[in-house]
């Protein structure tokens, strides 16, 4: 188990476990990131196994890592092993949505994507605002003025006057 993680919570933990979107997936969802589930398609980025694409098998959470089809090295005596590639390290480019709780997740960050149309009043709004401050501005500038030459007084007031030496 990665020390980082030894104190966290299960579910805290299975939060680590996310990749980035394909593009197509991006503008779809709506989204950047994902949690990374078994039976995603996903492709790696980094490392040795870099541009292998294929479904993910197994998601250790402990360490972060996933198993996916494809990506094994042989061992010296003879053998196939699978190699646990960081999530960090992959991009998702297609989903298994057959999890209801994960469809509507997904399908609730689209439909919570702002409206173009809320722009607008927003900006009439922004427009009002610098006429009002543009007349608080000559008071704002009177009251600031004032505690300026208090503080010069009170610096005047904090200079310790040199005792002249009588002789």
């Amino acid at each position: 188990m990665n020390p980082k993680f030894i104190h966290y919570a299960k579910h805290q933990r299975d939060k680590m476990v996310g990749a980035t979107l394909a593009d197509n997936l991006r503008q779809q969802y709506k989204r950047r990131s994902v949690r990374v589930i078994k039976g995603d398609s996903v492709r790696v980025m980094r490392g040795e196994y870099r541009g292998v694409e294929g479904k993910v098998e197994k998601v250790n959470t402990e360490n972060g890592t996933l198993q996916i089809e494809g990506v094994q090295h042989e061992k010296v005596r003879g053998g196939q092993v699978k190699v646990p590639i960081h999530a960090s390290n992959v991009m998702v480019t297609s989903l298994k949505t057959d999890d209801k709780y994960r469809s509507t997740m997904l399908s609730s960050q689209q439909q919570a994507a702002p409206a173009p149309q809320a722009e607008k009043p927003a900006e009439a709004k922004e427009e009002k605002k610098p006429k009002a401050a543009a007349k608080k501005a000559p008071a704002k500038a009177a009251k600031k003025a004032k505690p300026a030459k208090t503080a010069k007084k009170a610096k005047a007031k904090a200079k310790p006057k040199k005792k002249e030496a009588t002789s």
